[in-house]
């Protein structure tokens, strides 16, 4: 993806964010930057999360370690509370990928190249951390949400303009 990619895409990260205060984690002795989205990126990705057929606690355990697609796919998702429904490998794919075109997600790497799995993103972990802080149950998104997302993402429309 290059610069004008990323730009028309929302993201910003400004000097701003590379300034910011950073917190210590004592545990694990690491830096932390909390990065700064506009609202028009933190509301795509919330609509787009809300609109996909994934639930919170999928979202929650890539915060803490990377999950394959055979784990999310067929049976296992639902029974794990990833998925309302079993779900295909190939519709599984489709909806992570998405996900990771809006900046939630992003795919393994190991020595070899790309794996099946998934983690979450800045982007991500502060939308998981916000929802988990304010207890939001698992929900859907209401049809306005939905046909914005699908116009965005099948039509690949830019939010501004819907």
């Amino acid at each position: 993806m290059d610069a004008s990619q990323n730009s028309s895409m929302g993201a910003t990260a400004t000097s701003q964010s590379y300034t910011s205060p950073q917190s210590y984690s004592a545990s694990s002795g690491s830096r932390t930057t909390q990065m700064d989205y506009s609202p028009t990126v933190i509301r795509r990705a919330n609509r787009a999360v809300l609109c996909s057929p994934f639930f919170l606690k999928l979202l929650a355990e890539m915060r803490v370690s990377s999950v394959s697609v055979p784990t999310i796919a067929e049976n296992s998702g639902a029974i794990k509370g990833y998925t309302r429904q079993p779900l295909s490998e190939v519709a599984t794919e489709s909806g992570l990928m998405w996900l990771v075109s809006v900046g939630i997600l992003r795919r393994e790497v190991d020595g070899q190249g790309l794996t099946d799995s998934f983690r979450l993103t800045p982007l991500g972990r502060q939308l998981v951390e916000q929802w988990q802080s304010h207890g939001c149950p698992d929900r859907r998104a209401n049809l306005v949400d939905y046909v914005k997302n699908a116009v965005v993402r099948w039509c690949r429309v830019p939010d501004w303009l819907i």
